[in-house]
């Protein structure tokens, strides 16, 4: 049975697709790479802005680090 809360690797699956040779790949499918990978990022972006967003919040209620 797995665990879910175990962390998880970081960096590896980035590291795995940049590894890998494209040269097999159509242009088709490429293109739906492509997509897939911007979908990703603009999903990991909403996260990290959500983030930020949260730990601002915490930050003005508990008091933060000073600068």
């Amino acid at each position: 049975m797995e665990n879910d809360d175990r962390p998880r690797p970081r960096g590896d699956a980035a590291s795995a697709l940049a590894r890998e040779s494209l040269d097999s790949y159509s242009q088709d499918e490429l293109a739906v790479r492509i997509s897939l990978l911007e979908a990703e990022i603009a999903r990991v972006a909403a996260h990290r802005d959500k983030a930020a967003a949260h730990r601002a919040a915490a930050d003005a209620l508990f008091g933060g680090p000073k600068p």
